[in-house]
């Protein structure tokens, strides 16, 4: 058995996410109904299916702890607001990839403590790519299951930048990136919190999102994305943070590889408006 470099509980909600994956990819390969949800966001098997089995396996851990997921309802901010640590999931991030096949979806499973992702696993089900990271523990990728565990770093910002980007919301940002990074700059398309993992292992340097996302769909990533080295700001360049009020959906930000770059100056001199 491979040596595990971190710790029983990461190690444990990695199994979980694999789990997950594999009730995902049961579902993948067959036909599936396409249900719409209130937001005309789309839900299918396979959803439900990843969140019974991250559900079930949370539960036998230890100390138990409340779950926010996009799949189940939320308790109302008058109880998350006593929540010291909860569990934030998204047992299928991506469900527009996932309809279009095109296998650009993840597992997304985060701890949240004071407002800060602490421990997060990002898994791939198709190319069996799993993301885990922990406070202080380093960010890790596992290529396939069984595979060893290899550490992963973000990379210098580098000329021209590598932009990833949503390959289902379109470009909004462009004027906003041409004044954070210039205009030469190389897009990259990718689908769900794949984005944020790309910047972990040093293969792009900034994902910038206007418009709306939800708490979960950025958690478990951002953990990854930090302990590799990035960083996660809204657009005043501070820390992206959790569980904040009633609503549950993020403000705009920008992820970014190199930390060392003065990312709230840049910020503060844009001209966020015209952008």
């Amino acid at each position: 058995m491979n040596h595990i470099p971190f710790s029983s509980l990461l190690a444990q909600v990695a199994s979980i996410a694999r789990d997950a994956g594999e009730a995902i990819l049961a579902i993948y390969g067959e036909d599936f109904e396409v249900q719409r949800k209130d937001d005309h966001s789309p839900l299918t098997a396979a959803d439900l299916a990843a969140q019974r089995v991250i559900a079930a396996g949370l539960a036998t851990l230890d100390p138990v702890l409340p779950v926010i997921s996009e799949e189940a309802r939320a308790a109302p901010w008058s109880q998350r607001s006593e929540w010291p640590r909860y569990w934030l999931v998204d047992p299928l991030d991506g469900t527009r990839e996932f309809v279009k096949r095109n296998g650009e979806f993840t597992v997304n499973i985060a701890l949240v403590e004071q407002h800060q992702p602490v421990l997060g696993v990002v898994l791939a089900p198709v190319t069996g790519e799993l993301y885990a990271a922990a406070r202080g523990q380093g960010a890790w990728m596992q290529v396939q299951p069984g595979a060893a565990w290899q550490r992963i770093g973000t990379r210098a910002l580098a000329q021209p930048a590598a932009v990833a980007g949503s390959r289902s919301h379109g470009g909004a940002g462009t004027a906003l990136l041409q004044q954070l990074i210039g205009d030469d700059y190389a897009a990259v398309p990718l689908g769900s919190s794949l984005k944020f993992c790309l910047l972990a292992r040093g293969a792009a340097d900034v994902y910038l999102r206007r418009g709306a996302t939800s708490e979960w769909d950025t958690a478990a990533a951002q953990s990854v994305l930090e302990e590799a080295g990035g960083a996660v700001l809204d657009l005043a360049g501070e820390p992206l943070r959790y569980n904040r009020g009633e609503s549950l959906l993020n403000p705009e930000f920008l992820a970014v590889g190199d930390a060392s770059v003065d990312w709230k100056a840049r910020l503060l001199a844009a001209d966020l408006d015209a952008a």
